[in-house]
């Protein structure tokens, strides 16, 4: 027997069971503290539950999982229920680094709301000239400048939606290495065509996008996967970046740097893996 899940919702790892039952795979409910365990009996079967239990991740609310309870009929009396609110649903599609990079985008335009734009970036911005270059942090931290709620808040959801999985089919050490390099390559970018003066998690966010949607296609065992329709409008908006749209004043560079090295990394990564297999 083998663990497959622990989930703090008990509705939501019961549905997971009926749909599995279905499909004619047992799984077993343990419930531990303040969890629920998932647990294969058949062994042989695992592959087929991680592919289903990919989707499952993806969304958890989808009526497919309802539908499957009614099928089954089974209500779930001998669990402890408790109200799956929105926080719970952002925790549980993210990890430790997902939740981190949040909390310091959120703390950093706080303090710009305090302190002003101008004064945090005098700390935060990317390295002026060579008297700079030994301060490590700015060669990452533009990418917690936000200018805007909207801002803001498009980058951390686009963060989180990719960022989440990511870390969670594939660990925080992947998503970590992705952040890094992305940050500064697309701070890179950016720096070689707007100045020091600009900020955002876009680059980093770009990156994601090319590494979820191009591992989704070459190697959609990993778990991860961005539809392409959220890939074409992806590339509309960077695009119509380019042409000013609502007079945003958008880090174009900073897009395209970072949705190249995301496909870039994904090819390398998925090319890697196959050999090894091979």
């Amino acid at each position: 027997m083998v663990r497959i899940l622990s989930l703090n919702n008990p509705r939501l790892a019961l549905a997971f069971v009926d749909y599995m039952a279905t499909q004619g795979i047992k799984l077993q409910v343990k419930n531990e503290s303040q969890e629920v365990q998932i647990w294969l009996e058949d062994e042989a079967r695992l592959p087929e539950v991680e592919q289903q239990l990919a989707l499952f991740l993806e969304d958890p609310l989808h009526p497919r999982y309802q539908a499957a309870s009614w099928q089954t009929g089974n209500t779930g009396a001998n669990l402890s229920y408790q109200h799956y609110s929105y926080w719970q649903r952002i925790r549980s599609q993210a990890g430790p680094l997902t939740m981190v990079m949040i909390f310091l985008c959120i703390a950093v335009y706080i303090l710009q709301q305090i302190y002003g734009d101008e004064n945090v970036m005098r700390t935060l911005a990317w390295p002026m000239d060579s008297s700079q270059y030994l301060e490590i942090w700015r060669w990452f931290s533009p990418a917690l400048l936000h200018f805007s709620l909207l801002h803001i808040l498009f980058n951390l959801l686009w963060w989180w939606y990719l960022g989440g999985p990511v870390e969670k089919r594939l660990g925080t050490g992947k998503l970590f290495t992705i952040t890094v390099v992305s940050a500064l390559v697309s701070g890179w970018g950016q720096s070689l065509f707007s100045g020091i003066w600009f900020g955002g998690l876009s680059g980093v966010v770009y990156a994601l996008m090319g590494y979820v949607w191009l591992t989704g296609e070459l190697k959609p065992e990993r778990g991860i996967s961005l539809p392409r329709g959220l890939m074409v409008f992806s590339i509309a908006w960077l695009v119509l970046g380019y042409f000013n749209v609502m007079g945003l004043a958008i880090a174009n560079a900073a897009h395209v740097f970072g949705l190249v090295l995301g496909l870039l990394m994904a090819f390398v990564d998925t090319r890697t893996s196959h050999k090894k297999q091979n």
